[in-house]
């Protein structure tokens, strides 16, 4: 049952991390909305850069960008905890129903990783250039959120076995 239980509580915690980032995001909009902002102009990167033609200069791209990244965050928290509380009332059924119960788990894991991974990494980063930054380069960040996802991910989808 330890198993189980750590398996309900570390998605839990995840759910709670992605609750307060969109919550933040949220309520306080200007500050995240200047980074989206930075990383999508381009305009903190290697002056001169050969890749300035990818620069995103409409405030509505970058509004709608934004909210985006705020669905997203808010869709990780909800997943996660849904998965939370499917993981929670499969507790002490048998080890076929607690496996089953994972996938929403797995979604919102997914998800934050294609948030967390895709979105700031390989868009931001790399299409981007968001790493040429020293102002606006949230790839440290990033990096730290979705190995703590891809670590719960793979903990959590590791097979149950039936409660003796």
């Amino acid at each position: 049952m330890t198993t189980r239980l750590a398996k309900i509580l570390l998605p839990l915690v995840l759910a709670a991390f992605a609750f307060i980032v969109t919550f933040d995001n949220i309520v306080d909009y200007d500050s995240n909305f200047l980074f989206v902002q930075h990383v999508l102009s381009m305009d903190t990167t290697f002056p001169g850069n050969a890749l300035m033609g990818r620069a995103i200069t409409s405030p509505v791209m970058w509004q709608a960008s934004y909210w985006l990244i705020i669905a997203s965050e808010g869709a990780t928290c909800l997943l996660l905890l849904s998965g939370t509380v499917a993981l929670w009332r499969a507790r002490h059924q048998n080890s076929a129903r607690f496996n089953t119960a994972k996938s929403l788990v797995t979604a919102g894991c997914v998800m934050g990783f294609l948030v967390w991974f895709f979105g700031f990494m390989v868009v931001g980063g790399e299409w981007f250039a968001m790493w040429q930054s020293k102002t606006w380069n949230g790839q440290e960040g990033a990096f730290r959120f979705y190995m703590a996802i891809l670590g719960v991910l793979i903990f959590v989808n590791q097979p149950d076995t039936d409660l003796a």
